[in-house]
């Protein structure tokens, strides 16, 4: 399978995705970028973006990219760090790269900026590699 084909296949059945209004930008082997809007519904109670939703779209970003070679991929391990908030309307962009692929594992650095750029979130997944092909 082609990196598009593990996409569209993962994306069949993906509604979470759909929910989180992601939209991928370009995506290839080890590698997605996507971006999505913060909605009212996706804040907190201070008016900023819940830590949860940049998780679940750094996560997403990292799925797609961990995923693209082919082989469904799990993960080991997921850090976040949060820089900055983000409010209602904002557009933010998610940028996962792979910084290291093993037999089974990779390391995955994944940056969460706002539309000037400056950095919101920053996540850490490792994800290990099993030998079932996505299908």
């Amino acid at each position: 399978m082609t990196p598009q084909d593990v996409l569209q296949t993962m994306l069949a059945h993906d509604r979470f995705t759909e929910w989180l209004g992601l939209r991928i930008e370009e995506h290839r082997e080890g590698y997605c970028r996507l971006r999505y809007r913060i909605r009212e519904d996706m804040v907190n109670g201070f008016h900023s973006a819940h830590g949860g939703v940049l998780f679940a779209a750094a996560d997403s970003a990292f799925a797609f990219a961990c995923n693209s070679h082919g082989f469904i991929t799990v993960a080991l391990e997921c850090a976040i760090s949060f820089m900055r908030p983000a409010g209602v309307g904002e557009w933010l962009t998610v940028e996962a790269t792979e910084v290291y692929l093993g037999n089974k594992t990779g390391v995955y650095d994944i940056r969460t900026v706002n539309e000037k750029g400056e950095l919101v979130a920053l996540f850490k997944g490792t994800g290990y590699r099993t030998s079932k092909p996505v299908a």
